[in-house]
């Protein structure tokens, strides 16, 4: 009689949606325990129980593991071409050359801001995703919002859509904007209610008072060229660097 020949186990064709918006939720709050094995191993049984995994292949724990490794490579590999980008645009603030220490040191502390291509409006950056190299030889990258999911993610041209995070001022900087600045300014509607590249057109300076600044400024908004005024609390200052 013949030896019985082992059945074939199906090999893996990957993840399906509802596993990759769980390991991602899982890489966004987890980053640094995503690769022990024991947590591999749960979330490879957790799959084994949803109901959209029922007649696909049993996913091992290693295929988890290799998936998050891969995640967080790309996701490195994205943030590094941001800052290598950041260091290469941004003029130095003082006459004395960094180290490579001290601008890598300066570099990873910065934080990012990007244009969303849907409104035109500006959103934090909470993480660089992944990054992909187009034929004209631009870079983009995924970039996830401070506030949102996986499902917002949008891919972002660096150059045109990614840049230093503005700051918001202060009731005591208010002195500090002129005529001319660009600014990043909230705009409210009522049926939207975002941040837009702008720049101050009139200023109309006031004594100050317990409530803080009460300056007026005239801002003309880049996207559709409307003109507000508005109090110092709805104005961001654009990073500047002096020699």
């Amino acid at each position: 009689m013949d030896r019985l020949r082992p059945r074939h186990r199906k090999s893996f064709t990957g993840f399906t949606k509802t596993e990759i918006e769980k390991m991602e939720k899982m890489l966004e709050v987890s980053r640094e325990t995503v690769l022990d094995k024991e947590f591999c191993q749960y979330v490879a049984r957790a799959f084994g129980r949803y109901s959209d995994r029922a007649g696909k292949p049993v996913v091992k724990w290693t295929e988890v593991h290799n998936w998050f490794h891969n995640a967080k490579q790309e996701s490195a590999k994205a943030s590094k071409n941001v800052l290598e980008l950041a260091g290469a645009s941004l003029p130095v603030k003082s006459s004395v050359k960094p180290t490579a220490e001290e601008k890598n040191q300066d570099l990873s502390e910065l934080e990012f801001e990007a244009r969303s291509s849907k409104d035109g409006a500006w959103y934090d950056v909470d993480m660089f995703v992944a990054h992909r190299e187009l034929i004209t030889g631009e870079t983009e990258v995924r970039v996830r919002f401070v506030g949102y999911g996986a499902e917002e993610d949008e891919w972002i041209n660096i150059k045109k859509g990614v840049r230093e995070r503005s700051v918001p001022l202060e009731h005591s900087e208010c002195h500090k904007v002129e005529v001319g600045d660009p600014v990043l300014c909230f705009q409210e509607k009522d049926d939207q209610a975002r941040h837009y590249d702008a720049h101050v057109l009139e200023i109309q300076r006031r004594m100050h008072d317990i409530r803080g600044c009460r300056c007026i400024f005239l801002v003309r908004y880049n996207h559709d060229e409307s003109e507000e005024r508005v109090r110092l609390k709805r104005l961001c200052g654009r990073p500047t660097y002096n020699n």
